[in-house]
């Protein structure tokens, strides 16, 4: 599967919210274990990634409304069910070829989401 078989909406997304594959494991895995329990401890072990990677990760997809976290433990949380349709189609083609989305991933333009990010007004600044 080549990168322009990834919809167009799904690779969209990935633009705009998934900057490193561990964002994108992070995400499904919450979203496919929505019974457990995750702190960042958890989610580093089970990623293979170090607890200061994790919380980069989940953190991240927290403040662009995909993920929630109560008393250190995160969730599965979209802010629409648009954003859920489309992690749910992301999901199925994450299983069906990791490679084309690990490339979408990979040819974004490096510092771009830092950039962007520089005109976004948060809540919580």
């Amino acid at each position: 599967m080549a990168l322009e078989a990834i919809p167009g909406d799904v690779r969209d997304f990935v633009d705009q919210f998934i900057d490193t594959v561990a964002q994108l494991e992070a995400l499904l895995l919450l979203r496919n274990n929505p019974n457990e329990k995750w702190d960042v401890k958890k989610v580093a072990q089970r990623l293979y990634i170090g607890e200061r990677h994790a919380t980069e990760a989940l953190s991240r997809l927290r403040a662009d409304g995909l993920l929630g976290v109560e008393n250190d433990q995160w969730c599965f949380a979209c802010a629409t069910t648009e954003l859920e349709s489309i992690v749910g189609r992301l999901a199925a083609l994450h299983s069906q070829n990791l490679i084309a989305l690990t490339n979408v991933i990979h040819s974004k333009p490096r510092g771009a989401r830092q950039f962007a990010d520089a005109f976004k007004l948060r809540k919580d600044r």
